[in-house]
Order: C-alpha cells, then structure tokens, then sequence
C-alpha cells in the first residue's frame, strides 16, 4: 500500500481551521500591541502587520471563500481564556504574562475572516488547540480526515496544531502563504520544519484544487 500525504482534498471529510486570527494577535489595536508607542510597533511588528495586511489576511479570505462554496467544514480556534481573570490558561500562557479574557472583543476573529453564524469557534487556552479544546472529538463527529490549516503564528500555534493533528491520524495541509509569524526568516524556517507532517501548498493552489479559481 503506497501511503502519501498529497492527495486532494475531498471537501465532506475536509475542515478549514484557522488559527488564532483575532483581535489580540492581528489588530493594531489589539491588547499585544495597543499600549506600544508607534516607534517600537514599528520596529516590532510593522513587517508583520504590512505582510498581514497585504497578502496574508486576502489569501485567508480567498481560501474561506472557497472552503465555503466547495462544502468543506469551516471552523476557528483563538486564544481565550474559560475565565475572565484567566486562572485556567496554561501554566505557560500564565509565565508569559498574557491572558485574553472570557468574552472580551480581544478573543473574537477578526471582522476580515468573520465566522458564518452556523461556523464553530473554539476558543483555546494553550498552545494547541488539540490539547485545550476539545476539537478532535468535534472533527470525528463531522467525519473530518483532511485538515486544512491556516492562522498564526506559523513557528508557535500553527505548528502546534499540525504536529498534533498529525499523530491524531489526519491528513495536514498547511496553507504556506496564510500564516504568519514575526519575520520572514522565521517564518521560513518553521515551513521547511514541518514540511514532514503535512503537505504544503499556497492559497491559490488550494482555491484551485477546490474548483472556486
């Protein structure tokens, strides 16, 4: 049996996730950046932000738009806390001092990728999604095989999930050009790094597959 990671997707055993692509991480206004002076945003952030905003965000609309008209399951995760102070995120969210609070306006997808009324969202309090939520339980009961990723950050969160996904037996297909992280050279690196647990394909190439091009 010749066993291989690239095989098309089949849009009723196939989920959309997008990763962490919220207000908190992905708005200007955002509680990461929003009490930084511009000067220090600037040097930070501003690469991230003008990538984001040029062709991240618009390959991430393409590939919803597509996701949607070919029937394949559409669905979120972000980082937000079960409380508002907080006290159920991980022991290493607590160490790195941030928390986004049950319900605030931090923890809700970006108005650019808006969830569709019936879309799931799931909001997660650790690195990965498949360990502080309970979306494989959710993926088994939609009869996903096929996993589509994309979001934020590509070397942190978006790793997190594919490795995972991966060893929980599903089919990873990594959208390159819609994620992100904080550089190109570490956003580089993080895609030749995992390039061994999911195939690897850009937004326009997945529009293509699904026949909405």
């Amino acid at each position: 049996m010749n066993l291989t990671r690239e095989i098309p997707l089949v849009p009723e055993n196939a989920a959309l996730l997008f990763v962490d692509v919220q207000n908190f991480s992905a708005n200007r206004q955002g509680a990461e950046f929003k009490d930084l002076p511009e000067a220090e945003f600037v040097e930070k952030y501003g690469w991230f932000f003008e990538t984001l905003n040029a062709r991240v965000i618009p390959n991430m609309q393409r590939i919803q738009t597509a996701a949607r008209k070919a029937g394949v399951e559409v669905m979120y995760t972000t980082i937000e806390s079960l409380t508002r102070d907080g006290r159920d995120r991980s022991l290493d969210y607590k160490i790195t001092g941030f928390n986004v609070p049950k319900g605030s306006w931090d923890g809700k997808v970006i108005d650019q990728i808006a969830p569709g009324e019936d879309e799931i969202v799931l909001p997660k309090s650790s690195s990965s999604v498949f360990v502080s939520t309970h979306i494989d339980y959710v993926l088994r009961n939609l009869g996903v095989r096929q996993l589509v990723i994309s979001g934020l950050i590509t070397d942190q969160c978006v790793e997190s999930a594919i490795r995972d996904a991966c060893d929980l037996g599903y089919l990873v297909t990594q959208v390159t050009d819609a994620c992100l992280t904080y550089s190109q050279a570490r956003h580089d690196n993080s895609i030749s790094t995992i390039k061994g647990y999911c195939r690897q394909i850009t937004a326009e190439a997945l529009v293509a597959e699904l026949g909405e091009d």
